[in-house]
């Protein structure tokens, strides 16, 4: 086979890149670590270029994780795998409090919200605009068809995708002023169809999206000839820059969140994994979400409308109460448990995301 050296090769060709992907697209391992991510918005450019320049290979270690920066306005500080919530989301809190005296020591301040909210008028505003989310990664599951089979994982976690970006849509303002998107984070991205073969499904999605600061897709790419065509590093940083709703990295990347005020934080990582982890909660969701296969356009609404789309929300008020059920038979910390309740209450059982909170307030000053 011509192209069975292509971990070797100075260059890749179209088959080759797709076959590595697929390759290294999961690594089955049986649900139950947990880790997450929180990105963390702030007031203006200017993070350092220690975590922002382009040849930065090592991440700053935190107690448990590390901080990086996707842009000059966002930094992210990353969890290490874990044995279950409770312990994911104690660790990442501890480091979550760790990156302030760097901010502090460079004039920055970390926004409660997911988008630029700043007024472009006011004094020291600024031009910029980038919204923050909040990833969960869990375990591929096994290299099964079962209950707990990378496939049926993978199919749930497209699933639930739309009904979990509605609920926690938290970014319908740019420079202080509604966008018509309840989440302008989603609204940038779109959810493709999976299909049986998760692999295939991945591999056709990286070689599709579009080369960071390129017109090209990466297919594209490898079909420029010989002497054009992209090497294993470029694949390397076109999968890093590669941010679509559900991942394939080795693990399970679930970046469907818009960050949420203070610790709130802590509910989509909590709900995702239970939905997604606990057999009983799992089964339930798959059964909330089958409406909504046939309905067309359901990401657009789902960033646009949120929970204020019928179909939505009546999946969503399923969900969450199997997570929160879900919850208790995984044993997690009655504190966390109640704050969820809080959130399913406050906003799934009304039909709001937190981004009706953020609207209310910027339009307070012009109702009569």
């Amino acid at each position: 086979m011509g192209e069975v050296g292509y971990l070797t090769m100075t260059s890749l060709t179209e088959r080759a890149a797709e076959t590595l992907i697929a390759d290294s697209a999961f690594a089955p391992a049986l649900p139950g670590f947990v880790g997450a991510a929180v990105d963390l918005l702030v007031s203006r450019p200017g993070l350092p270029g220690s975590l922002t320049g382009s040849l930065v290979t090592e991440r700053p270690r935190l107690r448990h994780g590390y901080l990086t920066a996707r842009s000059p306005r966002i930094a992210v500080v990353s969890g290490p795998p874990s044995p279950g919530i409770d312990a994911a989301l104690d660790r990442l809190t501890d480091d979550l409090a760790l990156p302030q005296p760097l901010f502090d020591g460079h004039g920055l301040t970390v926004l409660e919200q997911a988008s630029d909210t700043v007024d472009p008028a006011a004094p020291g505003a600024s031009p910029g605009w980038a919204t923050a989310g909040v990833r969960v990664a869990l375990e591929a599951g096994l290299d099964e068809d079962g209950l707990l089979g990378l496939r049926r994982r993978w199919f749930l976690a497209h699933a639930l995708a739309p009904v979990l970006a509605a609920a926690f849509a938290n970014s319908p303002l740019r420079h202080g002023r509604p966008t018509g998107w309840r989440s302008n984070r989603q609204a940038l991205r779109r959810l493709p169809p999976c299909t049986a073969d998760p692999r295939a499904d991945w591999a056709a999605r990286v070689m599709d999206a579009p080369v960071a600061r390129d017109s090209r897709t990466f297919r594209e790419w490898t079909r420029s000839g010989p002497g054009g065509r992209p090497d294993p590093a470029d694949l390397t940083r076109h999968l890093r820059t590669f941010r679509p709703p559900v991942a394939a990295r080795r693990h399970l990347e679930i970046d469907v969140a818009d960050r949420q005020p203070g610790a709130g934080w802590r509910i989509p990582v909590a709900v995702t994994a239970a939905l997604m982890d606990d057999p009983i909660a799992a089964a339930r969701a798959l059964a909330a979400t089958e409406p909504l296969r046939t309905i067309p356009g359901l990401w657009e609404r789902a960033s646009r409308d949120a929970l204020t789309d019928p179909a939505l929300a009546t999946a969503a008020r399923s969900c969450f109460v199997a997570a929160y059920e879900g919850l208790t038979r995984l044993g997690v910390a009655r504190e966390l448990r109640d704050a969820v309740a809080t959130f399913i209450e406050r906003h799934v059982m009304r039909g709001r995301c937190p981004a009706d909170d953020v609207l209310e307030r910027a339009t307070a000053p012009y109702r009569h």
